[in-house]
């Protein structure tokens, strides 16, 4: 039974962020129903973002959608959606609504600008949000384009990631004070959050203020991506002297060459070096197969690993080792994530392709109440 066994948690279905979060939460062990706005909405079977759930239609544009939803919400911990600012409201389920049902609910909205601001009202999507927080143009080559990391760093990492982050610390502190509260999850927000690091480096006089300038970005000779013989790709991140001399060492560097040109070195820290040396780095990783460089660095302190792709990742030694991934519903999918010693999570169940009625869901939350009841 996964730590969040027991909470309950209504999803007004949406796209992104949403489903991300209602994943981790429902991973974790939550109760997460989904409400549908209209029947018969198609949910594919292989989709990690949607499993794990139960589903229930309701018109959320008609009084009684919304008086169905409103007596769920009486029985609900958390309810979360990701409507532009005010649609909640002007369809009758905004936050005021709903905490004069339960004021113990923890109301989450995840939106890309957020719930005020200037830009509150418009459209967007995560390259928009990624663009305003200054991560994408750190991400790219030197001297190009920005380069756009998936939807992960704003839909994801940013979003969903962040709004079920902040429900949980709401309903933490629910249980101190006995109020919810609104939770106000903006992807921009999220995006400026995970720079933090890169905002010290350059109060610090790292050079990260141009597209793929900051040694992080692959600009450095020593944490890039490289070319094998047969065409495929490893990634190096020997970063620290010890782990740059095995990298070294383990690769048959010529030492005269590279020595003394890690991160931490004054020469280390040099672009005209890193340009050299990534080109001499390259010319050396393109005489062995991405095979024969695992064999050599693989496992070592050489911060090394060979670049995988998606349906090559779930075989990977490493991965099986640990149940990185795991078969719902004779798919592989993503395995809940993090791992917990006591209360580790069930594995996930495919999304659900009928929807339950009204009736049935208030039953079992109500018995769930009784249950909670009596311990």
């Amino acid at each position: 039974m996964g730590p969040l066994t027991g909470l309950r948690v209504i999803e007004v279905a949406g796209i992104g962020p949403g489903p991300y979060c209602g994943m981790m939460l429902a991973d974790m062990g939550a109760d997460v129903l989904t409400i549908e706005r209209s029947p018969g909405t198609h949910v594919a079977a292989a989709d990690p973002l949607q499993r794990s759930r139960t589903r229930l239609t309701l018109d959320l544009k008609s009084p009684e959608g919304i008086a169905a939803l409103l007596e769920l919400v009486e029985r609900a911990d958390v309810l979360f959606e990701g409507y532009r600012p005010g649609v909640a409201e002007r369809l009758g389920f905004g936050p005021d609504a709903c905490l004069a049902r339960n004021a113990r609910l923890v109301y989450g909205r995840v939106t890309g600008w957020g719930q005020d601001g200037p830009l509150a009202s418009a459209a967007g999507h995560d390259i928009n949000y990624i663009a305003l927080s200054g991560a994408l143009h750190a991400i790219g080559s030197r001297g190009s384009k920005p380069v756009v990391p998936l939807n992960l760093v704003g839909d994801f990492g940013g979003g969903g990631m962040l709004l079920a982050f902040g429900i949980v610390c709401a309903l933490l502190e629910a249980r101190r004070s006995g109020k919810g509260q609104v939770v106000d999850a903006a992807m921009v927000d999220g995006a400026i959050s995970l720079m933090a690091m890169f905002i010290g480096m350059q109060h610090q006089g790292f050079p990260s203020d141009e597209v793929g300038g900051h040694f992080l970005a692959g600009a450095a000779h020593y944490y890039d991506t490289y070319e094998t013989r047969d065409g495929k790709f490893i990634a190096i991140g020997a970063l620290e002297p010890q782990f740059y001399a095995t990298l070294i060492e383990k690769a048959g560097l010529d030492a005269s060459v590279f020595a003394d040109a890690g991160m931490m070195s004054r020469k280390g820290l040099d672009p005209q070096v890193w340009r050299t040396l990534k080109g001499k780095l390259a010319e050396v990783f393109r005489q062995r197969t991405r095979a024969e460089w695992c064999e050599a660095l693989e496992g070592s302190d050489a911060c090394f690993a060979p670049v995988l792709s998606l349906s090559e990742a779930p075989a990977h030694a490493h991965n099986l080792a640990r149940g990185a991934f795991v078969e719902v519903g004779g798919r592989m999918q993503n395995a809940p994530a993090p791992r917990f010693s006591r209360t580790q999570p069930a594995c996930p169940q495919p999304p659900a392709q009928t929807c339950q009625d009204l009736k049935s869901v208030l039953s079992r939350w109500s018995r769930a109440d009784a249950e909670s009841d009596d311990e």
